[in-house]
């Protein structure tokens, strides 16, 4: 590698580190994070975000989606961003929304790492996940999408974005496995971000009795629950060493 493509690189990473920051640094800055805990304010303010919605739902749409692929991009984690969709959108529309915003977004993020990151995505996780080429040079499709379907073998989801540069699959493959293997999990995920909106509601107040008493809440979390541990034994099985 010459000094030219190094160089470039460098400029990039901290580019890239720079856009991070400065978008985290909006986003504290507009919102408090102890409002977002605070029940009662999200009570209070939830009839606000949907008239919001239906006066501007195109737009509010349009913000969303562009927004939640430059998360994936920038923070590669989607727990918030699933949870916000279910809250705002329901369950079907949320996910249709968030899966196909956060696949874009994830593999924009495949590519860019592929470019600039390969060497260091390679001298510190190959030797970790070297084990996985011999999957995916059997069937890369059906593999990678069965790797996202177990959560990468419990790979955080930002490193599972970029982690397959170390197999180089393909951009299609890539695209369709994570928009198909991913679409149970971020389901009932949505799905629980629609079941507390349900919740608040229809409950002034919060207490774990009726937390634990609202199939809003509890059917979801139930269904996660029933979802880890399918990809658990599925992730034994499918990856299990030859």
């Amino acid at each position: 590698m010459n000094i030219a493509s190094k160089n470039l690189k460098l400029v990039i990473g901290v580019i890239y580190l720079l856009v991070l920051f400065a978008v985290l640094y909006f986003v504290f800055s507009l919102v408090d994070i102890k409002d977002l805990t605070n029940y009662e304010f999200i009570r209070s303010n939830k009839e606000n975000i949907f008239q919001y919605k239906n006066d501007n739902l195109l737009l509010l749409s349009i913000i969303f989606f562009i927004f939640t692929i430059v998360w994936i991009l920038l923070l590669g984690f989607a727990g918030p961003i699933l949870l916000f969709a279910g809250f705002v959108y329901g369950k079907w529309v949320g996910t249709i929304i968030v899966l196909s915003a956060t696949t874009i977004g994830a593999t924009l993020l495949y590519i860019l790492a592929g470019i600039f990151f390969r060497d260091l995505i390679r001298d510190k996780l190959e030797h970790r996940f070297s084990n996985l080429k011999i999957f995916f040079k059997k069937n890369e499709l059906f593999y990678f999408m069965m790797y996202r379907f177990v959560g990468g073998g419990g790979v955080p989801y930002g490193i599972q974005n970029v982690l397959p540069v170390l197999f180089d699959i393909s951009i299609k493959n890539y695209f369709i496995g994570t928009l198909v293997g991913s679409a149970p999990l971020m389901f009932v995920s949505v799905a629980l971000g629609s079941g507390i909106e349900s919740f608040i509601d229809k409950n002034e107040k919060l207490s774990i009795l009726a937390i634990i008493t609202s199939p809003d809440i509890y059917l979801p979390i139930l269904a996660l629950l029933i979802v880890i541990i399918f990809s658990f034994i599925f992730r034994k099985f499918i990856f299990k060493k030859s």
